[in-house]
């Protein structure tokens, strides 16, 4: 959609082909017993520029649809850490200061370690895994766990132990090293799927082009200077592919192009993480103390109270990033040791009305050090690929997706700038 919106103002013919029902792929609305969720409970921070741009040019009431809360990192009753509204760094130098649950020989060893960051310009000579750095830079084994291991979970969706740290460090240099605004968290009042995906795609139609939900792509083969597209709706020739499957999609459908060979042997090699969410229905009268809430141990990282954020009043999402022993529970089970954490984190609560558990278990690629990713534009002309996993500097998050699909549209207007006469047709 990303890709699409950068192509609607220019006189391009955009068709949008999504096999699902719903548009947004890992990050859309799901309705169930007549409440709208999300597939995955997403963060946004306000170092996401290219993805609130985005918003802001598709979705008239963005500024209603995104909580902005200064950073805040609420982990439970272990530790607290809250960025006053301050010019950048005062705003991280008074968050420490003031953090609640660290002892100040910590807070000074965190201090140390993000201004010989700094000093470095967030690179390492050679990637490492994320614990070697946090052991490299003597990081208590307290702030690891309160604080840069559920970061580092959060971003990377990848355990620190085989998480990139070069990844990692352009996560915290643009969130930390920024402006003040850029450490912002931005939690969704509306279902993922109404803040963008939904907004993008009635923009797109009204500039001309067409989304077609519901219609997935089966074949693709080259055709006079082209591409034949065969759906489950028929065949159409079109001048560009962007291809915006899945990683482990994209494999099976450029197996018949040679030229895509070093492609698909590329994304063999990835291995993936997955991402579950847990929404617990209880009576309108149970609250979060914060709208976002953390735990350092046990099976959940994080708590969402959807009734803070969207007046849903009583539902809860809880989250469990990457590779755990949750994974082999059922439904019921893992709702009910979701229920039983929490009662044991914030004491007895009402019986549950209803569950619903969402596993993504190919939420994202693992964001592991010196993991080689394809590029957008490919060895194959007119012929591109969008999606968190393409080569960049942040992980498997919506603002690598966007940014990606960016590239993708841009590099067509300026590749077709020369041919404006000429009609084109781009599919993503």
């Amino acid at each position: 959609m990303a890709a699409a919106v950068t192509l609607a103002g220019q006189p391009i013919d955009v068709t949008v082909f999504e096999a699902g029902k719903q548009l947004g792929g890992r990050a859309r609305g799901v309705e169930h017993r007549g409440v709208m969720l999300d597939n995955g409970l997403h963060i946004l921070s306000g170092a996401y520029r290219q993805t609130l741009r985005l918003i802001r040019t598709v979705n008239p009431q963005h500024a209603s649809a995104l909580l902005r809360l200064p950073l805040a990192w609420h982990m439970h009753d272990e530790f607290h850490l809250t960025a006053p509204r301050l010019p950048a760094p005062l705003h991280l130098l008074a968050a420490l200061i003031g953090a609640r649950g660290a002892s100040l020989a910590d807070r000074l060893a965190m201090l140390r370690f993000l201004a010989a960051l700094k000093r470095d310009g967030y690179r390492l000579p050679a990637d490492c895994s994320v614990e070697a750095l946090l052991q490299q830079y003597r990081q208590s084994e307290f702030m690891q766990g309160v604080f840069w291991r559920p970061l580092c979970v959060a971003a990377l969706n990848t355990p620190p132990a085989q998480a990139s740290a070069q990844i990692f460090l352009n996560v915290l240099r643009d969130t930390m090293n920024a402006s003040r605004a850029a450490s912002d968290l931005l939690l969704s009042r509306v279902d993922l799927g109404a803040l963008f995906p939904e907004p993008a795609a009635a923009y797109v139609q009204e500039r001309g082009g067409s989304v077609k939900t519901g219609n997935r792509v089966t074949k693709l083969s080259i055709e006079d200077g082209g591409f034949r597209l065969t759906t489950l709706q028929g065949e159409a020739i079109f001048s560009h592919v962007i291809c915006a499957l899945p990683p482990h999609q994209v494999g099976a459908l450029i197996d018949p192009l040679p030229a895509l060979s070093g492609v698909a042997q590329t994304l063999a090699g990835f291995d993936y993480q997955p991402i579950y969410s847990v929404w617990l229905q209880y009576a309108a009268a149970v609250t979060l103390p914060t709208p976002m809430l953390g735990f350092a141990e046990g099976p959940l990282h994080w708590l969402f109270d959807r009734g803070a954020l969207c007046g849903q009043h009583g539902l809860l999402g809880a989250v469990i990033s990457a590779e755990g022993a949750h994974q082999h529970l059922t439904q019921e089970a893992l709702g009910a040791l979701a229920h039983a954490e929490i009662e044991r984190r914030l004491g007895r609560l009402p019986k549950l009305s209803w569950l619903r558990v969402i596993a993504e278990k190919r939420a994202t690629f693992a964001c592991t050090p010196g993991l080689q990713r394809p590029a957008c534009v490919t060895p194959l002309d007119k012929f591109q690929l969008a999606g968190d996993y393409t080569a960049g500097d942040y992980p498997a998050t919506i603002e690598a997706a966007v940014r990606s699909g960016i590239a993708c549209g841009e590099h067509i207007i300026a590749t077709t700038g020369h041919e404006r006469h000429q009609p084109h047709r781009t599919t993503a």
